[in-house]
């Protein structure tokens, strides 16, 4: 008789798991095309970028110095070619858009003329002539300031601000420390002149000497000198600092140091090469 197999106790088997096929190594240049195709996207996008940008700093530099010697400013102005790209504007012979500051522009004869302590210009169209001795803007914006010491040195007594955008204080100053004040009120007048208008005495005693120093001041209008040809004057106004002068023009001209300017009272000649 066959014996019984002895009792075994109950073996689970291992969990399934599911078969996973060993996976390849990663190629570590799979992304290597793109990052190149970017790398030179960027270049094609920057480089040109950087040509145009330097170009811009050039005619910018040549521009500076060239307005220095015309203006015969102490300090190269301040100047900046808008647009892009500039190399198209360059190649077409025409600036579209150009600010300039120039700063301490001198009169031709600081004891009779007004000197300019800062001028502003923004210039539309600008080209040059094919002899390099003139550049012309199709048209003109121009802000210029004057400052009261500057003022009173031309006049020849202190002035200071009225109380009105279109009124200036003039003090005489007289033996014994007294003084006789005034106010005029000024205005743009033709050929870039400031002209002046109803004085009235408004402290002090009016002796014959203050009456001649007011009169000899205030007779005759005042002369803007190194204006670009084409700019008008169109309107001034006093601020706490000076006085503020507005200009607008076409064709307005830049001549080349150097180059014989009109004598017509017309149009006041800056020397300015292109």
């Amino acid at each position: 008789m066959q014996q019984p197999h002895p009792y075994e106790p109950y073996q689970p088997y291992e969990p399934y798991e599911p078969y996973e096929p060993p996976t390849a190594p990663r190629d570590k240049n799979r992304g290597r095309p793109v990052v190149i195709a970017v790398a030179a996207l960027l270049l094609l996008v920057l480089v040109p970028v950087a040509i145009d940008r330097f170009m811009a700093v050039q005619v910018e530099s040549r521009a500076a110095k060239a307005f220095q010697q015309g203006m015969r400013t102490p300090l190269p102005p301040e100047v900046h070619v808008h647009g892009f790209p500039v190399l198209t504007q360059i190649a077409a012979g025409t600036l579209r858009d150009v600010d300039i500051t120039a700063h301490d522009i001198p009169a031709d004869d600081t004891t009779s003329l007004l000197p300019v302590s800062e001028l502003s210009l923004h210039l539309a169209g600008l080209t040059k002539s094919d002899d390099d001795r003139q550049a012309r803007a199709r048209s003109a914006q121009a802000t210029a300031h004057l400052t009261y010491t500057d003022i009173s040195h031309t006049l020849g007594l202190e002035i200071s601000q009225g109380s009105r955008p279109d009124q200036l204080k003039a003090t005489v100053a007289l033996p014994l420390g007294n003084s006789v004040t005034a106010t005029t009120t000024f205005s743009a007048a033709s050929d870039n002149r400031i002209a002046f208008k109803n004085f009235k005495l408004t402290g002090g005693l009016l002796s014959g000497a203050a009456e001649t120093i007011l009169d000899k001041a205030f007779d005759q209008p005042i002369q803007l000198q190194n204006i670009p040809d084409g700019l008008h004057l169109r309107s001034v106004t006093a601020t706490e600092n000076g006085l503020t002068a507005h200009f607008s023009g076409t064709s307005v001209t830049f001549h080349a140091a150097g180059t014989t300017q009109s004598t017509t009272t017309e149009d006041n000649s800056s020397r300015l090469p292109a």
